[in-house]
């Protein structure tokens, strides 16, 4: 069966699932176990493939079939151009994710050309480490503590820092909430993506969601803001006078989250747009006391 033959069958047997962009989700499969550049599959139409490497496309296009997500699949996904290893135990970055990191490592940039030097960040709810690793690889002159409650996601997280090379100055901590985190720590800036679906739209989710990412990185609660007042409450504590968090939140949770946060010690700096023009990102400073 040639590349092209292998394409066109494989789009229509994931088009039959339900798979969104079965043509793109078929070629990235195939270009992964061709070893090619997916766009080098054009200039390989009429290559013929081997049985080994038809059965090992067949293992993967069923496990896709049954909305196994793809960068499972792979093991890998990129991040703001950093490549990361992904599994179950922790949540999939997702695009809109990376206008938080970008304005994370922004704000450490700019801290550090005023003369901060040595920013100290902690990502609250790392999972595989994407925000934590991605800062760390544009801001070098940034100390980073990294919680999670989860074991297996640290575990992750560990080996994508290595992988990368920033384990010297990221610190991974397992902790529920702030309960391990060092108490004379503070921060510069607190980062997070917590979870923030309402626990009953759990269900309601796309297969590739609901079925493979840990419920723990999904469900915020009754409302999905259960994090996010946890955050108002007892972030101030572990953060240095002036210093912000920038946290991701859910479609529609803006006012409700502005008035959380106005409702203690917290200065609104902005809420910013994802690629959508959705409202995403809610950046705050710690207010003076």
């Amino acid at each position: 069966m040639t590349v092209l033959e292998t394409i066109k069958r494989g789009t229509e047997f994931l088009a039959g699932k339900g798979v969104d962009s079965p043509r793109l989700q078929m070629e990235l499969m195939l270009a992964h176990v061709l070893q090619l550049p997916r766009l080098k599959l054009y200039l390989n139409f009429e290559r013929v493939l081997t049985e080994t490497e038809v059965e090992t496309l067949r293992a993967m296009v069923k496990r896709r079939g049954e909305r196994e997500p793809l960068q499972h699949i792979l093991g890998s996904t990129s991040f703001c151009g950093v490549e990361l290893m992904v599994n179950k135990n922790a949540l999939i970055p997702r695009p809109e994710t990376e206008i938080l990191a970008e304005k994370g490592w922004t704000f450490l940039v700019k801290l550090v050309r005023s003369g901060v030097a040595r920013p100290r960040v902690l990502d609250f709810g790392t999972g595989a480490g994407c925000l934590a690793i991605t800062l760390a690889t544009k801001c070098p002159e940034a100390e980073f503590y990294a919680l999670d409650i989860s074991r297996e996601a640290l575990d992750i997280a560990v080996a994508n820092a290595k992988r990368h090379s920033v384990s010297d100055r990221i610190h991974f901590v397992v902790s529920d909430a702030f309960q391990q985190c060092p108490a004379d720590l503070k921060f510069d800036l607190l980062i997070s993506n917590p979870p923030y679906i309402p626990t009953a739209e759990l269900a309601t989710l796309q297969p590739e969601v609901r079925d493979y990412d840990p419920r723990l990185a999904l469900d915020g609660g009754s409302d999905g803001l259960n994090f996010y007042r946890h955050l108002a409450e007892f972030a101030p504590a572990f953060l240095n006078p002036e210093g912000h968090v920038m946290l991701e939140f859910g479609d529609g949770q803006s006012a409700v989250l502005e008035k959380v946060f106005s409702d203690r010690p917290w200065e609104l700096i902005s809420i910013e747009p994802d690629y959508t023009g959705r409202p995403r990102i809610l950046i705050a400073r710690r207010a003076a006391r």
